[in-house]
């Protein structure tokens, strides 16, 4: 299982009932906003829109704030208008990192970003420094217990996925873009949930980190998702289950 999405599924399941759910609707309502501004207001017709909307359900946003979201996006209501920014940095032990953001104000929102990586051991790098090392691609993460593993690789495969991996905990799927929903939807149909299903950015290789130097890199991403205007992170670190598990307690 990659780094990141471990430390993500583990840091969600602690953070699912605490004070951080405003921040996260905070966080769906710019995507929404920015999503219906670019490719409509119709779900049907906007497939990054249905998508997340079905985040925001997930993460049980109240349906008027989504409504709000999107007739701010396509100019019914007033509304801020964001920016698509993407950040390249290294964090502690030249782990790869890729930082989303939705903003209103590039220049604040970079100078604060930069304070954050100065703090937490980490380095803002220049365009082009980390990017080329990830590639977008679709995501289901499915807990072990859901299926065996010939059972859900025969349903991934057939319904178009790129790759099938397990670990002891869990089952990894990657998926072309275009092919995610179709996926989720070929696994729900099946009455298997799953953990985590997302678009992100998966690295070529990763960096393995123990230590005080795994703790000072969760700590950074840790603290740059926490930013009002960070949608993701993503990096290429590979850290042991221990120090994670560790760190969420």
């Amino acid at each position: 299982m990659s780094g990141h999405s471990k430390w993500k599924t583990n840091k969600g399941k602690k953070m699912a009932a605490d004070a951080k759910k405003g921040a996260a609707y905070t966080k769906l309502i710019k995507e929404i906003t920015v999503i219906a501004r670019e490719g409509g207001g119709n779900p049907d017709t906007n497939s990054k829109l249905r998508a997340v909307m079905q985040k925001a359900k997930e993460a049980n946003m109240p349906s008027d704030n989504v409504k709000m979201a999107i007739k701010r996006g396509t100019g019914e209501l007033p509304g801020v208008v964001y920016e698509n920014v993407m950040y390249e940095a290294y964090g502690p032990g030249g782990v790869a990192v890729l930082i989303e953001a939705l903003t209103d104000n590039k220049n604040r929102t970079t100078a604060e970003l930069r304070n954050v990586m100065s703090k937490k051991g980490g380095n803002m790098a220049g365009a082009g420094s980390v990017s080329w090392m990830f590639t977008k691609k679709g995501y289901i993460l499915i807990d072990k217990s859901q299926a065996k593993e010939e059972t859900l690789m025969d349903i991934a495969l057939e319904a178009g996925a790129e790759d099938f991996k397990a670990d002891d905990k869990n089952y990894e799927i990657t998926t072309a873009v275009a092919d995610l929903e179709k996926i989720k939807q070929a696994i729900e149909a099946k009455g298997f949930k799953w953990l985590d299903a997302e678009l992100t950015m998966i690295p070529s290789s990763s960096i393995k980190l123990a230590g005080n130097e795994a703790k000072q890199l969760l700590g950074l991403i840790d603290a740059l998702e926490e930013h009002d205007d960070v949608q993701q992170v993503y990096a290429n670190f590979d850290i042991p289950d221990e120090i994670i598990e560790q760190v969420n307690s």
